[in-house]
């Protein structure tokens, strides 16, 4: 597998050369590029075409946000996740909003981070558990599909509950798959049956069904780094 390319788009200069330094730790991470404010960002995207781009939120000259808009637009493969200490619900839902893949707070431990760009790397989108929590809650009082009956509840088999309680706890594929001790397809194929019996689209709108239905609560939805 290729290495991801990342480009880091940060304000504060000891922070961007410390984090390049950590990531460049990595024979699996290569840090193609800088960018110390939102126009820079977009400057470097068109120049550099990374996989992934690290982005801050609050930068002068053009914040990460604008950027975001500006780069999903014109390169839409280009994964970007926001890195950053905002946790304010507006800055969240905009950044999702805005094309964000991911969002994650800058407090995490340095294995926490390799573990969600591994993630990224399978195709998951990290997003820090208190962030994730507000999401499903979000999600959860927003929604209009009716509440599924007990026949549909049923139509789960015990296994199928399972992973249901865990893609709720925010576990990506892999840690259900150990948890398990099944197959990362294996866990695919009940994500399938699971999206196909309760008629739903995506993981989100499973753990927002399984918050709904009293499967499990918001607070809980904290899982381990993905």
């Amino acid at each position: 597998m290729e290495p991801l390319r990342i480009l880091l788009a940060d304000d504060r200069p000891l922070f961007r050369k410390g984090l390049a330094a950590l990531l460049s730790s990595r024979g699996d991470l290569i840090v193609v590029g800088e960018a110390s404010d939102g126009c820079e960002a977009v400057d470097r995207a068109r120049e550099l075409q990374p996989d992934l781009i690290l982005m801050d939120i609050h930068m002068p000259n053009c914040d990460g946000l604008k950027a975001t808009r500006i780069i999903k637009q014109e390169f839409p493969d280009i994964k970007i996740i926001m890195l950053t200490v905002s946790d304010d619900d507006e800055s969240l839902f905009e950044a999702i909003k805005s094309g964000a893949r991911g969002y994650l707070l800058k407090n995490l431990e340095p294995e926490q981070l390799f573990g969600y760009l591994e993630g990224v790397s399978r195709g998951e989108a990290p997003i820090s558990p208190p962030m994730a929590t507000k999401i499903l809650t979000e999600f959860a009082s927003q929604t209009r599909r009716a509440p599924a009956g007990e026949e549909s509840k049923r139509e789960l088999t015990q296994r199928e509950r399972e992973v249901l309680q865990l893609v709720t706890n925010g576990a990506s594929n892999k840690e259900i798959a150990v948890r398990l001790n099944i197959t990362e397809n294996t866990v695919k194929n009940h994500l399938r049956n699971i999206l196909e019996k309760l008629q739903l689209q995506n993981r989100v709108q499973i753990a927002a069904y399984a918050v709904r239905e009293g499967l499990a609560k918001p607070d809980d939805a904290k899982g381990e780094p993905r």
